[in-house]
């Protein structure tokens, strides 16, 4: 399907059964609360999906059951992190065969490559599939940063259309607006600064509180591309300390938890992760806990559920 790189995309968690088996029925609860509250894509198979601990198949599985859950309603985007460039390559080119209406790609996994080698990895992907692509630029947690000239390199490839912009500097929206207008759309990737980031003018956000609360996220996307600042911002001050969840080495663990607490997912994870517990566990659900005590009250028609959603 065509579609704008704009709106609120969350990068979904992946449900396990009690056996670490791909938990569908789980799954479907947590989508269908994102189409209620009117998200505008979703992604798989990410850093919050566990992309490390999935098989390719078990990813493959996960895509074909989200493109007949969503029928069509919203694009559905498949996660690249692989170790090699043919790697990357053929499983780009099975996404496209099985339907995935896009692809965001993260730089080479394991290998801190230099700017030559990153360039050729994200082309050769580009080049194999006409599939539209973002590109994930997350160097605090991947270790290779996409710079603003190696985004000047990658574009005279058309499919090459959108950033998800993860570098923590808020700044960067700016900067990649500055130089490259329009050419890009660009996605905040990080929670805590969202808001920051949208009113700087990016034309999204790939979200990862989301998936515990989606009707706050929407809510202040669709405000501030309204121009309803102080509404945005009385929302975001609410939601500041669950999105700082997000920027912790283990957001899986913890965004779960937000999960379970708001009603519409579990905690179990696939080792190596293990759930929360002890003090570390009681001080997240005291954050949660806390936001949920004094949950705001929502703007009309700041979110909106979608028609015909999941069952």
């Amino acid at each position: 399907m065509k579609f704008d790189w704009k709106g609120v995309f969350p990068a979904v968690t992946t449900k396990f059964t009690e056996n670490e088996e791909l938990d569908f029925e789980g799954f479907d609860l947590n989508l269908k609360a994102q189409l209620e509250a009117g998200v505008d894509g979703v992604i798989l198979g990410g850093s919050l999906g566990e992309a490390s601990a999935l098989t390719e198949d078990e990813k493959f599985a996960l895509l074909k059951h989200t493109l007949a859950a969503v029928d069509q309603k919203i694009p559905v985007i498949l996660n690249i992190a692989e170790q090699s460039t043919r790697k990357a390559v053929e499983f780009a080119k099975k996404a496209y065969e099985l339907g995935a209406d896009g692809l965001m790609v993260l730089p080479p996994m394991r290998y801190n490559a230099d700017e030559d080698e990153t360039i050729a990895y994200i082309v050769a992907i580009a080049e194999s599939t006409p599939l539209p692509i973002m590109i994930y630029n997350n160097p605090v947690d991947y270790k290779i940063e996409i710079t603003l000239d190696m985004f000047e390199r990658l574009k005279v490839y058309d499919n090459i259309q959108a950033i998800k912009e993860s570098t923590r500097d808020i700044i960067n929206t700016t900067r990649l607006i500055n130089r490259f207008g329009d050419r890009y759309k660009i996605f905040t990737g990080v929670d805590p600064i969202a808001t920051e980031s949208l009113i700087m003018g990016a034309h999204g956000w790939v979200a990862g509180l989301v998936d515990a609360f989606p009707k706050e996220t929407v809510a202040i996307y669709r405000l501030v591309k309204a121009g309803r600042f102080a509404e945005a911002i009385a929302i975001h001050r609410w939601f500041l300390p669950v999105l700082e969840l997000d920027i912790h080495a283990k957001l899986v663990q913890y965004i779960k938890l937000a999960e379970v607490a708001t009603g519409i997912g579990t905690e179990k994870v696939r080792a190596p992760r293990l759930p929360l517990k002890g003090a570390e566990r009681e001080k997240v659900l005291k954050i949660i806990d806390t936001a949920l005590a004094v949950r705001p009250e929502l703007p009309e028609g700041s979110w909106g559920k979608l028609n015909d959603v999941v069952a």
